[in-house]
């Protein structure tokens, strides 16, 4: 299986920093995927599914403003 990479922009993580996996953005269907967990991204400026190892990460340049 081979991992994916997901590059993110500020805007497309959500009030706390994160995002959830599965995800549109990385081209997965919610109904056949895996259960739904949440990864904090601003923090490291990466988080990985322990699922499915799909990688989602801030593009270069990036910095998220938490509220």
């Amino acid at each position: 299986m081979t991992t994916a990479t997901v590059e993110l922009l500020a805007k497309d993580l959500n009030h706390a920093g994160g995002v959830y996996c599965p995800n549109p953005s990385a081209d997965m269907k919610l109904w056949n995927s895996h259960p739904k967990v949440y990864l904090d991204v601003a923090h490291t400026g990466q988080g990985k599914c322990p699922y499915c190892g799909t990688v989602y990460k801030l593009k270069a340049g990036e910095h998220f403003q938490g509220h």
